[in-house]
């Protein structure tokens, strides 16, 4: 998205999106988790989208797309298999083939922010990660 859109808000959802402006790219991860888990759908596109909103305001020549890469297990490579299988979505067998490949591309061509994000939630849990 090199240029930036113009989007009409309707009057009865201007307070909803201010709300989320104001939040940290974290935040509303976690949201985006809890709408998923309560109407029982994945918010996979939605999410990606929201996490490039903030990034509009960004100057042209700023990096948009980063690639996440697994560079260390560390000593909890359970809970490292489980971040991965849930920044990936893939299934149980395939995210840990990711982490007994490391150094491996966990995902590419991603924003910033949820590359960031990414990132975290693979360090919270015992591995380490490049971003590029």
């Amino acid at each position: 998205m090199s240029e930036e859109t113009k989007v009409e808000v309707p009057e009865k959802f201007k307070a909803l999106v201010e709300m989320v402006e104001k939040m940290s790219v974290l935040d509303l991860a976690e949201l985006v988790k809890v709408l998923e888990g309560k109407f029982g759908v994945s918010a996979s596109a939605p999410a990606m989208m929201m996490a490039a909103a903030p990034a509009a305001g960004a100057a042209t020549e700023e990096k948009t797309e980063f690639n996440v890469e697994l560079t260390e297990v560390g000593p909890n490579k359970i809970n490292v298999i489980k971040a991965v299988k849930e920044i990936t979505g893939l299934g149980l067998a395939d995210a840990k083939g990711i982490v007994d490949a490391a150094p491996k591309m966990v995902k590419e061509g991603v924003k910033k922010e949820e590359a960031e994000v990414m990132k975290k939630k693979i360090e919270e849990a015992g591995g380490k990660v490049t971003l590029k």
